[in-house]
């Protein structure tokens, strides 16, 4: 087997300690969990092999070519896909155990000819999908078997009037359609209270170690631990610049580590001299520009640490946003397919 200088570690004990977490905040209400982009990045069939053995029932991708990576279905378990059914969609929407979340009156005039159950989003306010309060109140969904009527929220992770605002607009609708549940909150909605919870939450961030408002700070673990193998250990003299466009000067004869990981693994330029990866038990931080495929840190002399040896980047999701300038979300997904996928 040829040998891999990046591993991703990824705790799926964590990642149950934070669905059971979220299901406690979300009251009475069933806690689902999303898993699309391959379960954020971390791998959606061992994600939902975990979150269903820790009683989750409820799960959603995205699209449809990821609702087959994850066949066969268990039977038990409910799945749907947020971004409904257009026509290239619609062999695999009959053939796949899923239910598509319709977002458009085109949608729905595509399925509603197959007498098969739904979810449908209604638009309160973020504009990006749903469908309109004036189309459902021409009776656009008039007759659909529709499990679960939903909303998302904008502005969850913010203290922001919008919050209420949609939350009102979508109890004004849910009033006229007949659906089995409503559901309106994901993981940053989940921490805004019970009044957001409704019948059913769909938290997503939270689950993989995202910290989407303070309410779950000390709370939600780390799941996603990066980890990469030294190239190369290297004295730098006094004057000495380093990485593309010498950014980082040594104020003083320092030594190196070069880790095989760069932007191409997600670890991206946003990470340049603020990142940190932890050495012999100390925090040592990036020394100029990430590059392509490698990253160098300055660490103490003193430290035994060499060719070969492995070191974990700070990657704790909220501190790492600080660092790089990147949210949450993006640090997760954009961790690349070099990163060998431990699940523990």
């Amino acid at each position: 087997m040829v040998h891999n200088p990046l591993r991703l570690r990824i705790d799926g004990d964590a990642l149950v300690s934070n669905w059971h977490w979220l299901a406690h905040r979300s009251g009475g209400a069933e806690c689902g969990a999303a898993v699309k982009a391959n379960g954020y990045g971390l791998g959606a069939r061992q994600a939902v092999k975990r979150l269903q053995g820790a009683g989750c029932r409820a799960f959603f991708v995205a699209t449809w070519a990821e609702a087959e990576l994850l066949a066969p279905w268990p039977g038990d378990l409910e799945l749907s896909v947020l971004h409904g059914a257009m026509p290239q969609d619609m062999a695999a929407a009959k053939r796949l155990p899923a239910r598509p979340v319709l977002n458009s009156a085109e949608q729905v005039a595509r399925w509603r000819g197959t007498g098969r159950p739904c979810d449908v989003m209604i638009d309160t306010g973020i504009n990006r999908l749903g469908v309109s309060p004036g189309e459902v109140a021409d009776g656009l969904l008039d007759g659909l078997r529709i499990e679960t009527l939903m909303s998302h929220l904008a502005c969850a992770d913010e203290d922001s009037p919008v919050n209420k605002a949609q939350l009102e607009a979508f109890r004004a609708i849910a009033g006229k359609v007949d659906a089995r549940r409503l559901s309106l909150a994901n993981s940053a909605g989940i921490c805004l209270g019970a009044d957001y919870a409704f019948g059913l939450t769909r938290p997503g961030l939270a689950l993989y170690g995202g910290v989407p408002r303070r309410e779950a700070q000390g709370h939600i673990r780390q799941v996603a631990h990066v980890e990469a193998q030294v190239v190369q250990r290297r004295r730098v003299e006094a004057g000495g610049k380093v990485g593309y466009g010498g950014t980082f000067t040594a104020d003083e004869e320092c030594e190196l580590l070069i880790l095989n990981l760069g932007y191409a693994d997600g670890y991206l330029r946003g990470f340049s001299s603020r990142g940190r990866a932890k050495v012999a038990g100390q925090w040592a931080p990036v020394a100029g520009r990430v590059s392509m495929d490698l990253t160098a840190i300055r660490i103490d002399p003193k430290a035994e640490v060499g060719e070969g040896d492995w070191v974990e980047l700070d990657y704790s999701l909220p501190e790492a946003a600080v660092q790089s300038g990147l949210s949450q979300y993006e640090l997760l997904t954009t961790l690349g397919s070099r990163f060998k996928r431990f699940w523990s």
